[in-house]
């Protein structure tokens, strides 16, 4: 027993690495069925514009997939028509670019990843470039070959050729090493950015080590007992609702937060050093709800040119 409970702890503390072993697991085994099942490179003009499409139009959408699956892009733009505010407050008009940068930057392991697997695998990168027009481009893949190589590269990818077949298969192999190089510059680019954001994070942060460590343990606490909370008076609501409503009864008060409250704990945090709040609801436990004398906002309703306050 004991050792299965070591076993899960370690698993606990490397979740990280674990979320993202696994997530490369899944691109390359996607990559792989791309490549086999649906990618068949046309060995025409379309080359170019098909492989590209393969290449970058799945990074494109697991981009997308990332914006959505991230708490913060939610958190940093629901009602942000309704009051601009939220996501450009005063006198911190900066702070929207730095929160979603570091969304952004959550939302590209996924895509990093496709390309990185895309480029060393070297099929779509080879079907492309082997459609490319370029004269300077040509020049450069087809010195000291024959004449039919300008003509007939793109049927390289597909065997097709007239060429010899030392010259084919060298094309294919200069291809696909040019894809292989630019998949490790890929890999080391973001292995080095990642390291930098991490330094420059770590340099400037505003708590100690232990400390951040502690907060990002109460941050995972929180949120997995905030969807147990969630679903408690959820259920409890609904059941109390339909309760009444079939028996005809008066509803028994259940407490539930103030509208004001929900909008002030969807609020993105931000550290202040001065008092060591972890999170918006720890803050707004602490200093309960903020009565704000600001100047009454009101947008015009371009409807009926009426003030909407």
């Amino acid at each position: 027993m004991d050792g299965f409970r070591t076993i899960l702890k370690v698993f606990m503390n490397q979740k990280t690495a674990l979320g993202y072993s696994f997530m490369a697991l899944l691109t390359m085994g996607g990559e792989r069925v791309f490549s086999l099942v649906a990618f068949r490179c046309p060995c025409s003009n379309e080359n170019f514009r098909y492989g590209l499409v393969f290449l970058f139009s799945p990074a494109f959408v697991l981009l997308v997939i990332g914006y959505f699956l991230n708490s913060k892009t939610w958190k940093l733009f629901t009602g942000c028509w309704v009051n601009p505010r939220k996501i450009f407050p005063r006198g911190n008009i900066c702070r929207f670019f730095y929160v979603f940068g570091q969304i952004t930057l959550n939302a590209l392991v996924a895509p990093v990843m496709w390309l990185s697997v895309a480029l060393l695998n070297g099929t779509f990168y080879e079907c492309a470039m082997s459609g490319l027009k370029n004269p300077a481009y040509l020049h450069a893949v087809c010195h000291s070959k024959s004449a039919k190589c300008f003509e007939e590269l793109h049927k390289v990818a597909c065997d097709k050729s007239s060429m010899p077949f030392s010259e084919s298969d060298e094309l294919k192999r200069t291809l696909q090493a040019q894809s292989q190089i630019l998949g490790w510059c890929v890999i080391v680019t973001t292995a080095l950015i990642s390291l930098l954001t991490t330094c420059c994070a770590s340099c400037q942060s505003k708590v100690s080590h232990l400390q951040l460590k502690f907060w990002r343990v109460y941050m995972e606490k929180e949120k997995e007992q905030l969807e147990q909370i969630f679903e408690l008076y959820a259920t409890k609501l609904s059941e109390r609702n339909l309760k009444c409503f079939f028996e005809n009864k008066e509803p028994e008060a259940i407490p539930l937060p103030a509208f004001q409250a929900w909008e002030d704990a969807s609020q993105l945090y931000s550290f202040s050093s001065s008092k060591q709040h972890y999170s918006t609801i720890h803050r707004l436990v602490e200093e309960g709800q903020k009565n704000i004398n600001e100047e009454r906002e009101t947008m015009l309703d371009a409807a009926d040119r009426r003030e909407i306050p």
